[in-house]
């Protein structure tokens, strides 16, 4: 997919990123409208020969305009709360754009739900299925569903996003499945729609993502058989993208291998694409605030002195871009066009929080003087989504440039934002 470009001389399309770090200050999130639009593009010419339809995923990034964005560009929405229905209606989306994921949708989520009238949910227990059917029948409505089932298939990721395993929370076996779409094909307030499946995110090759596909085409032909037919396919999202040197997924060969798999039949395949859009399409700014250069501390086991680490204390913190302490995720890290020419040195980025896991990025070849502009790179998702307001810290505000206009998409929080929502008590 493609990488939002930074030029020499520190341009993002066309707008100077040190102009956008001067008029909203830092830290700052900047996201590129070419290049959501371009990785869209990408995605929907691997899949031209397939009826298909793709959900943006709105947790992996879920500001308006993002949002606006991907429904002008033709997608629909995968959800995973009510919160999220919301922030898809008020971006332009409707109803029939959306499909209700999670594991823990509540009684009031599934009502406005059906209430609105949306595409389908994706159903990943035999409780929420029976709570939709309950509700449905309470509204006197129909509600459309399909079943999550979880094929155990190793996507070869991280653990914390590895989704399609028997040990994770997400989904139903494929025996169960079977019983469940059993239960409502025979419900009149239950419309079977399709079938859903997700393994995991920042998979790199085809193969697992095929092999889950064919798991769950054993299980459409069961249930045709049955008297169940499908409407659509949902093969989740999960297309890894390059953070650092990871080979992204070739998405030409995916669509190519689903296609051949898909080969006589009718069904739609649904595609739920989260960080692949928007991860490369965003990058978090941050100035530097102090250098605080290593010093030689003497290692009592080593016979040798060893060197502290140099660092660069900026002003954005885990609170802003959290992946790295919890991920132990690399993000590249750029000086935003220098105006000097300091010897290269190994940095550790580091926050201001009170954390020793509070970093941007260790042991970093920068050339770097306090003041910098620096950019931290594939920030797009799960950076400002995860954010938080830790140590009472104002979240950073949100631009988006297309072509030569940056508009301020989310603007920064004050501390008199954190303070309205509680009280003291007795006064």
């Amino acid at each position: 997919m493609s990488l939002t470009p930074i030029d020499p001389a520190g341009r993002v399309e066309d707008v100077s990123l040190h102009e956008a770090a001067e008029r909203y200050g830092t830290p700052l999130y900047v996201y590129s409208a070419a290049t959501v639009r371009q990785n869209i593009k990408e995605m929907s010419q691997a899949f031209a020969g397939l009826s298909h339809k793709i959900h943006y995923s709105v947790k992996a990034n879920s500001n308006l305009a993002i949002l606006q964005l991907c429904k002008e560009a033709g997608c629909g929405f995968d959800i995973v709360s009510g919160g999220e229905l919301v922030r898809v209606l008020r971006a332009g989306g409707t109803p029939q754009d959306i499909i209700f994921s999670g594991v823990g949708k509540t009684t009031e989520e599934i009502d406005l739900a059906l209430k609105l009238g949306i595409a389908c949910f994706n159903v990943e227990s035999d409780q929420e299925l029976h709570r939709i059917k309950q509700r449905a029948q309470m509204l006197d409505k129909v509600a459309p569903v399909s079943i999550r089932v979880n094929p155990d298939v190793d996507a070869q990721t991280h653990p914390y996003i590895s989704t399609g395993l028997r040990e994770n929370k997400f989904g139903v076996s494929p025996e169960a499945a079977e019983k469940l779409y059993a239960e409502a094909h025979a419900n009149k307030f239950l419309q079977v729609m399709g079938i859903d499946c997700h393994i995991g995110s920042q998979i790199g090759t085809a193969d697992p993502l095929v092999d889950a596909l064919y798991r769950i085409l054993e299980l459409v032909d069961r249930l045709e058989a049955a008297g169940i037919p499908l409407e659509h396919i949902d093969l989740g999202g999960g297309m890894g993208i390059t953070y650092s040197d990871e080979e992204p997924l070739d998405l030409g060969e995916y669509g190519a291998r689903v296609q051949q798999a898909m080969a006589a039949r009718s069904q739609q395949i649904f595609l739920e694409p989260g960080r692949s859009i928007v991860a490369n399409a965003g990058i978090l700014l941050t100035h530097v605030e102090y250098i605080k250069p290593g010093i030689n501390s003497v290692d009592p086991g080593a016979s040798h002195d060893a060197p502290a680490p140099n660092f660069a204390v900026v002003d954005a913190a885990m609170n802003d871009l959290i992946r790295p302490a919890l991920y132990q995720a690399w993000h590249n890290i750029t000086n935003v066009a220098p105006e000097h020419d300091e010897p290269i040195k190994m940095w550790n980025v580091v926050g201001p929080v009170c954390e020793s896991g509070d970093f941007l990025g260790k042991q970093r070849p920068l050339s770097i003087k306090q003041d910098d502009l620096l950019a931290v790179g594939s920030a797009g998702a799960y950076g400002m989504v995860q954010a938080s307001n830790y140590n009472s810290r104002p979240r950073a505000a949100e631009v988006l440039i297309d072509g030569s206009q940056m508009y301020l998409v989310r603007r920064r929080e004050s501390i008199e934002d954190l303070l309205q929502l509680e009280a003291i008590v007795g006064n």
